[in-house]
């Protein structure tokens, strides 16, 4: 099993290490890249997923980076992510049966969906807002607040302004180098440290939140103005899986491990309650317990 930060010489977990400290990201890349190009040719699909996709964002989100790589390795990078969008894993099996069974819901049952799990990434933003340039996340527990009130009652043109500029910071913050070019980390009790990059799975924790929150702002302008509902989000219901944390530091099947089957049961039984007569007072009680929760305990 790699662990990114490991200490042997000459490794690409060092090489990568070496690369951070020089600021070397068309460097990173490439030695992300190699690994996921490794563990695809030996059938380790998830761990292809995680290096390549660790690959993309960083030469995506950096033009001097992009230029540096060369349209050889990004379009071959570009094509194996594509490939294993066509595999059973859980990075893609999961989303599309969530996306599958939204069909069965009202409108607003998907979105109360959605933000059971966003209640659910409140406790780790607040652990990973004290790492430098990682703030804007510890904004998640207020963001839930103003979306939860906001169902029930028109926000404040406050509000909803705070709600829109918080779009607009998970946005950047993904293009930062604080997020794909640091070394930046919290303690996990009894398991490895959570890596900020670990973020990085799903299309994204952050742009999910981004998604999430922008498409009710979306939501909350079509009804003022007696206009069409866009349709509800649904990629971020499954974020707090954290698939590329459990893929990075476990073994064994990702489906398998503990922190994940607790997720997905949870996932599940959110999709029992809002299917089955939700009220704003239970929906409130939940969302209150999952604001507490720490889901990598």
């Amino acid at each position: 099993m790699m662990h990114l930060f490991g200490k042997k010489e000459g490794s690409p977990e060092e090489r990568i290490e070496q690369c951070m400290q020089k600021r070397d990201w068309a460097g990173m890349v490439k030695v992300y890249y190699q690994l996921g190009v490794a563990a695809m040719e030996e059938g380790k699909l998830n761990h292809a997923q995680l290096w390549l996709s660790r690959a993309d964002t960083i030469y995506s989100a950096d033009d001097a980076v992009f230029k540096k790589v060369g349209e050889k390795l990004m379009d071959d990078c570009s094509d194996r992510i594509g490939e294993l969008e066509e595999e059973p894993t859980l990075y893609h099996d999961i989303p599309e049966r969530i996306s599958e069974i939204a069909e069965n819901l009202q409108d607003i049952q998907v979105r109360v969906w959605g933000l059971l799990s966003l209640a659910r990434l409140v406790k780790l933003g607040e652990r990973l807002a004290v790492l430098p340039g990682c703030e804007v996340l510890g904004k998640l527990g207020w963001a839930v607040d103003m979306v939860l009130k906001s169902f029930q009652i028109p926000p404040a043109e406050e509000e909803f302004n705070g709600l829109k500029d918080l779009c607009g910071e998970l946005y950047e913050f993904g293009d930062a180098s604080s997020f794909w070019g640091s070394k930046g980390e919290i303690e996990v009790l009894d398991r490895a440290p959570f890596q900020v990059f670990d973020l990085n799975g799903l299309m994204g924790v952050h742009l999910e939140i981004d998604a999430y929150i922008d498409g009710h702002l979306r939501m909350l302008c079509a009804l003022s103005q007696g206009e069409e509902v866009p349709d509800p989000e649904t990629g971020i219901i499954a974020q707090p899986l954290l698939p590329d944390y459990h893929v990075r530091t476990g073994e064994g099947k990702l489906e398998e491990m503990p922190l994940v089957k607790a997720e997905l049961e949870r996932i599940w039984n959110d999709y029992e309650f809002v299917a089955s007569g939700m009220t704003w007072e239970l929906i409130g009680q939940r969302v209150a317990e999952y604001k507490q929760l720490d889901i990598l305990a």
